[in-house]
């Protein structure tokens, strides 16, 4: 508990499970640190099951497993902090455990680069279970396939200062799944449905499995939305009571701002 795990530069076909609580697993120096795989446990290529866990400058690339739900990071302990570091090609970028109370979900600086798979069930380039927070700041999400850039069933999900986008080649559903509703703050970021989408309804739905989380503020609030469709699409579906807050976004395109409960302001 408490170490330091310093990884040379350098590509590795690897895994690794990780027990140990309050670790740090960092880059050691100039140059990429790369592994891909195969998956340890069936799961990821790092199953970090202790607490506390810091992830730093790594990137993690092209994980799978037959069933379709293979993950660059498999999350199963109760805080977990990933800073610079890359998701390029996995079928999940991160994958929680379904449930972990109090838990939480800290991801920055990095990049989820065509993550995403349909195989067995749907992966995406984060999918959080049910959770205390998920918080996203400065980070980048693009060309993701089939499924979700980012899907969270935690009681509050932040997204802060980062960048959504489909691009040309992404065929994602939604850029933004608040599946069971919660608090959700999604601010100062970039966001853009591409022409391949799966999903030409909406960019951001919240409560689309019902409403199981506790009511808490849905803000929106700084945004840029861009719909390169061609045809009109909805920035923001809420099919949760609680009325959303949007304020001060910028949308591109033929886009309704808001679908359900809330209010729209300049």
């Amino acid at each position: 508990d408490g170490d330091t795990v310093l990884i040379a530069p350098g590509r590795y076909r690897d895994c690794a499970v990780w027990t140990a609580a309050r670790l740090r697993i960092a880059a050691s120096g100039p140059g990429a640190v790369e592994l891909s795989g195969p998956v340890c446990q069936g799961k990821a290529l790092f199953v970090i099951a202790g607490a506390g866990v810091t992830v730093d400058g790594i990137t993690f690339r092209g994980a799978s497993n037959a069933e379709g739900n293979g993950a660059g990071i498999r999350a199963e302990g109760a805080a977990l902090t990933i800073r610079r570091s890359r998701f390029i090609g996995n079928q999940n970028g991160i994958l929680t455990a379904g449930a972990i109370p109090g838990g939480v979900l800290a991801i920055e600086d990095s990049a989820f680069l065509g993550n995403g798979a349909l195989v067995r069930e749907c992966a995406h380039g984060v999918y959080a279970g049910r959770l205390a927070q998920v918080s996203i700041r400065r980070t980048v999400f693009e060309g993701t396939r089939t499924c979700h850039h980012v899907k969270s069933r935690a009681l509050r999900t932040e997204i802060l200062d980062s960048r959504i986008i489909d691009g040309p080649e992404g065929d994602s559903s939604y850029l933004v799944d608040i599946p069971n509703g919660g608090g959700l703050i999604l601010a100062g970021t970039e966001l853009s449905k591409g022409p391949r989408t799966g999903n030409t309804g909406a960019a951001v739905v919240i409560g689309a499995e019902g409403a199981t989380n506790p009511a808490a503020p849905i803000e929106i609030t700084g945004n840029r939305m861009a719909n390169l469709l061609g045809q009109g699409t909805a920035f923001v579906r809420n099919r949760t009571t609680t009325p959303a807050l949007l304020r001060g976004n910028r949308l591109s395109g033929p886009v309704t701002p808001l679908e359900g409960p809330g209010r729209v302001e300049p």
